[in-house]
């Protein structure tokens, strides 16, 4: 019979960036992932921020490894009209677990997918799947838990499971507080674990990781393989085209075509009422998780294409494809940059009255035409990965 409790300890903390020295991960998955090959000790990866780095480590910015093998450094996504989904990566594909996918298969684990099925006491499994992982020592992704179905990272469970406890983005905003409790903070930590009951309703569905496979892409195949995945991101204008696709992909636009979607959207006057704050609010969230999206992936993508930059030929005796993967990873630096200049527009980064620049056309339209030249940074960055893959 199982524990009635049972907790990893020093699971790393996942969370919204709040300042202070470690680097900004808001982009949900990878941070996830890095967080538990860093509570595994998995000596492959580190941070080059951080003193103590084995002699093994090949991977010194793990964050933005994952953000890169991922595809997250080259998605954009803009559904047509005003969406609060529009930066979630499940829409990068038509098969919604390709981010896992690809991330797994780059970093050489086994993982699984436990969906709900029909017919089936679905809270039963899920319930005891994750306690067969935390017995074995081993972190589970849950998808939802506290707010959005992003993942939440269980470390532990209380009294059978009916509590499950860990780390999520969203465990301390106010509209997600109902419910939620909270361990006894660690040592150094600004919280502790949240504490569910009653989970199960917001959980759609969970990752159950594996083993370290015995072998695994070298860094050399997982760097061509992320341009390849990076490269379809991009030029793939709409992931379900068709007519009678699931609701959420319909008219949704993706990589280069995601951009001019943002621009238009942005020069349609009627839809930013200077009286209305409520809309005006509600548009600029949008607006503003697209920039943030831009400037964050963008920039860890730079980072990735500059360490993955010696896997691809260069030198006095080779025609260089290194300096394509470096002219693309200052391609996606820019696009950080230009992000700051549309924060700039709206009265600088973190302003919380910046939804009221955006009543202003003059203000829009300079941010349209910025979101137009980030677009032509994107496709230049694009032509230079697949000019590195020749």
């Amino acid at each position: 019979m199982s524990n009635q409790r049972a907790v990893l300890e020093n699971v790393p903390r996942v969370h919204f960036y709040e300042g202070g020295k470690r680097c900004p991960e808001d982009i949900i998955i990878p941070s996830v992932v890095r967080a538990i090959l860093e509570y595994l000790g998995d000596e492959d990866y580190g941070c080059k921020h951080c003193p103590m780095r084995g002699q093994a480590c090949k991977v010194f910015c793990t964050y933005s490894h994952l953000v890169g093998v991922s595809g997250a450094a080259a998605f954009l996504s803009w559904k047509e009209g005003w969406h609060g989904d529009n930066v979630a990566l499940f829409y990068m594909d038509a098969d919604a677990g390709a981010v896992e996918d690809h991330i797994f298969a780059a970093i050489g684990y086994a993982y699984e997918a436990v969906t709900k099925e029909a017919g089936r006491d679905n809270e039963a499994v899920f319930r005891q799947r994750i306690i067969e992982s935390i017995d074995r020592g081993m972190p589970v992704m849950a998808y939802g838990v506290i707010g959005p179905p992003e993942p939440s990272l269980i470390t532990g469970y209380d009294e059978g499971g009916d509590v499950l406890i860990g780390w999520n983005f969203f465990q301390n905003f106010p509209d997600f507080a109902a419910g939620i409790e909270f361990e006894p903070a660690a040592e150094g930590q600004p919280g502790g674990y949240f504490r569910k009951r009653d989970w199960f309703k917001n959980t759609e569905n969970l990752l159950i990781i594996g083993e370290k496979l015995p072998s695994k892409p070298s860094l050399p195949q997982v760097s061509r393989d992320a341009l390849r995945w990076l490269i379809k991101v991009t030029r793939t204008p709409m992931v379900r085209p068709e007519p009678d696709a699931p609701e959420h992909y319909r008219q949704r636009h993706n990589g280069l075509a995601a951009y001019n979607a943002w621009a238009d959207h942005l020069l349609r006057d009627a839809e930013w009422p200077a009286d209305d704050e409520a809309t005006l609010r509600a548009h600029h969230q949008i607006h503003e998780d697209a920039v943030s999206t831009v400037a964050e992936a963008r920039w860890y993508g730079s980072i990735f294409l500059a360490e993955i930059a010696e896997h691809f030929a260069a030198g006095p005796n080779y025609r260089g494809a290194s300096g394509h993967v470096l002219h693309a990873a200052a391609c996606y630096a820019a696009e950080h940059d230009l992000m700051w200049l549309i924060w700039d527009l709206a009265g600088g980064i973190g302003n919380p009255d910046a939804f009221r620049a955006l009543a202003d056309p003059a203000k829009r339209r300079a941010m349209a035409d910025i979101v137009r030249q980030a677009r032509d940074k994107d496709a230049e960055a694009i032509q230079h990965l697949e000019l590195a893959l020749q």
